[in-house]
């Protein structure tokens, strides 16, 4: 299928947007004008989750769920002090070794403020500290302003995200903040915008989840998933890329394609089909295996009303966690397309409904 839409631009559109866990609404006028001229319709839940609609045309129409959570890490203020510097905590699981001297933004009361997390020179400090991990409650972001200016905007419980700087790396590969797991929903998008609406064996809810990185059972991928009430679900989120430092028994490698999840709790006849007709199309995938739980929102999805038998695919992705994620474009166009198969095989329909 030819693909108009700039699969790559969509990703820095969604994943620039602010969305740390527990704020998503923050950018919902922005992320609508993103997204509502490719679907029939657009809902919020009263959770802060987003469902596009494609409607398949089709009377009493099958429901189709394709989550990827919108949430992303950040951090909060717990303090103000003087000389405009702020002390903070994460929110979700924030990867501290990165830290000090990140570019971050805070989002104010009116206002958008710079800032850094403030780094100790070597020359102050103390004997045996050096290089030594320091807790986050002990960081310091840097404002610049007074602390009276900045109480202006600025109170105990403030939301904190990592200033959307991107790079263009080589061979198709591209670095920056919030593409866990908005670079998967760029994909998804991509997908069902562009089938037309008589190749979908049933209506498709794209949902852009919230709390996913609260972790835990405390997504709302749950309650959303309640809501539309599917057959069946794909969770696509990322998955943790290798590189020299890590086992590849514990990651997938970038340009290997989208990883495909097999564990206890992904369902076993929809994860040998995906993988069936993916190799039939030639779309590049690899194997990930979870012997407990997945660590995406499948864990929960799975669990909802009488269970929904649901799908797990990952994004390989580099420096998980951090302000510069790395992830390839060629893997996350192959995640667009095994989306695509998800939604419009007559082969998948018939194994959800096989009765019918």
């Amino acid at each position: 299928m030819e693909h108009k839409i700039d699969l790559t631009e969509l990703t820095l559109s969604l994943a620039s947007l602010m969305s740390v866990t527990g704020h998503t609404r923050y950018s919902k006028d922005k992320l609508l004008e993103i997204v509502s001229p490719y679907f029939d319709e657009v809902r919020e839940t009263r959770l802060g989750c987003y469902h596009l609609i494609r409607r398949c045309g089709k009377e009493n129409a099958k429901r189709i769920l394709v989550d990827a959570h919108f949430d992303e890490i950040g951090m909060i203020v717990t303090e103000i002090k003087e000389g405009g510097f702020l002390t903070v905590t994460s929110i979700g699981g924030l990867d501290t070794r990165i830290l000090q001297a990140s570019e971050v933004i805070i989002y104010g009361k009116g206002r958008e403020i710079y800032g850094v997390v403030g780094s100790t020179p070597p020359h102050l400090q103390k004997p045996g500290e050096s290089g030594k991990l320091r807790e986050i409650g002990d960081l310091l972001i840097d404002t610049g302003y007074s602390k009276e200016e900045l109480e202006k905007y600025v109170s105990i419980g403030t939301p904190i995200g990592f200033r959307p700087v991107y790079t263009r790396l080589r061979n198709n590969k591209i670095a920056g903040k919030g593409f866990d797991d908005k670079a998967c929903a760029a994909c998804a998008i991509a997908a069902v915008a562009e089938i037309p609406s008589d190749e979908l064996w049933g209506d498709v809810y794209v949902q852009l989840s919230n709390y996913e990185e609260a972790g835990g059972f405390m997504s709302g991928a749950q309650t959303g998933a309640y809501e539309v009430n599917p057959v069946c679900a794909i969770v696509a989120d990322v998955d943790l890329g290798t590189t020299p430092d890590t086992k590849r028994s514990e990651t997938v490698p970038l340009d290997g394609g989208p990883s495909i999840s097999t564990g206890p709790i992904t369902d076993k006849r929809l994860t040998a089909l995906l993988r069936k007709l993916a190799d039939e199309k030639e779309i590049k995938n690899q194997m990930s295996i979870t012997a407990g739980g997945t660590g995406t929102n499948t864990m929960v999805v799975n669990l909802v009303r009488n269970g929904i038998p649901t799908v797990d695919i990952g994004l390989p992705l580099r420096s998980m966690h951090t302000s510069n994620e790395v992830i390839s474009m060629n893997d996350a166009a192959a995640m667009r397309d095994l989306i695509e198969i998800f939604v419009t095989s007559p082969e998948i329909e018939k194994e959800v409904c096989p009765n019918e």
